[in-house]
């Protein structure tokens, strides 16, 4: 009867084993970049975003930025015009939420994780969400305005509406839908 019983432990641990590596983060659609430009216009960093079948996988690289938590933001309009950026619009927000992660009436479809910046300026961010697509829909960042991407000055307190008290707008990119290959 024991032998039984560890048998049946086994099984359902090795079970339960291979739930975990499922590959709940392959890639089965589109992807995005974006090249993020600080006021002076110069290069800061860039970010990748991929759908996969647990949303879209969102990874940001930035160098040359103050060190400390920074907010990001996918804002609704595929437009960054230093130095303010003020041109991206609001936060992308197709379901019309309050903001925060943390907000019961939140979140905004754009509002991620803060990154943050290292004492040499670097930062990484990696996240999944599937508050947006990269498909069609009514949460495409690929509306007829487009999207940016955008790294704020302060981090977000996932709480405060409309923008988590992020303070300003200090490196923008206009997200921009990647040519899929062709399968032969």
């Amino acid at each position: 009867m024991k032998l039984v019983r560890i048998g049946a432990l086994v099984a359902v641990v090795v079970a339960v084993a291979g739930c975990a590596v499922l590959p709940t983060g392959r890639t089965i659609g589109a992807t995005a970049t974006t090249e993020l430009h600080n006021a002076e216009r110069r290069a800061v960093g860039t970010a990748l975003l991929t759908q996969i079948n647990a949303g879209v996988r969102v990874v940001v690289e930035v160098r040359g930025l103050a060190p400390g938590a920074k907010a990001v933001h996918i804002h609704e309009v595929g437009r960054c015009e230093a130095p303010a950026f003020n041109s991206a619009g609001n936060h992308f927000n197709p379901d019309g939420r309050q903001h925060g992660l943390l907000n019961p009436r939140g979140p905004h479809a754009g509002d991620l994780p803060n990154i943050t910046i290292e004492a040499d300026g670097s930062g990484r961010l990696e996240t999944t969400t599937d508050r947006i697509t990269l498909g069609a829909g009514s949460t495409s960042l690929f509306d007829g305005d487009g999207s940016a991407l955008v790294v704020h000055g302060s981090a977000d307190d996932f709480m405060t509406d409309p923008t988590g008290n992020s303070g300003a707008r200090v490196a923008c990119g206009v997200i921009v839908k990647q040519e899929q290959e062709q399968q032969q």
